[in-house]
């Protein structure tokens, strides 16, 4: 377990990541973690006592990560930007993410579309999952899964498959 003490930081103008919250985890922070990684992994440990698990570490170039921080995590530690943070971190080597039985349901009626989904990178497929897993209604989970299935048939990956929402919802 690396242990560092770190102050919550903030997006300005930076395209999707506008506004996001986020620390930085240094390089040699990064090559305790997982030596010679590049890519984006998960840790685990605590942000000051709140318990944190697969969560991940997005790489900024120079072999410097950042972790953005979702609001949930920020209200259960009563802060925000500009705050010092005591960070304990390991890599997450349990973390899986497994498809929901209402996708595996939706893809024994697709097998192309479950097809293409396995060749997706790991770290794409859990795009998906996350998305559909965070709805909050039953409604919103039906259209998320049928999405899906829809990008899965038309062989797009999460990006894709968002930016042509995005465009749909704009017309």
């Amino acid at each position: 377990m690396v242990s560092y003490n770190t102050i919550i930081l903030q997006f300005g103008e930076q395209g999707e990541k506008t506004g996001w919250r986020y620390i930085v985890v240094p390089v040699d922070i990064a090559q305790q973690l997982k030596p010679g990684c590049k890519k984006s992994f998960r840790v685990k440990g605590s942000f000051d006592n709140f318990p944190i698990k697969g969560v991940a570490l997005l790489p900024m170039g120079e072999g410097e990560f950042i972790i953005p921080l979702k609001a949930e995590i920020r209200k259960a530690l009563h802060k925000n930007s500009g705050a010092m943070l005591q960070v304990s971190l390991e890599e997450d080597l349990d973390y899986k993410v497994e498809i929901p039985d209402d996708l595996k349901e939706c893809f024994d009626f697709e097998p192309e579309a479950f097809a293409f989904f396995n060749k997706l990178p790991k770290s794409h497929r859990d795009y998906y999952i996350k998305w559909i897993e965070g709805a909050k209604t039953n409604e919103t989970r039906a259209k998320r899964i049928i999405n899906t299935v829809n990008a899965m048939l038309r062989q797009w990956d999460y990006g894709k498959m968002m930016r042509e929402m995005k465009k749909e919802r704009e017309s």
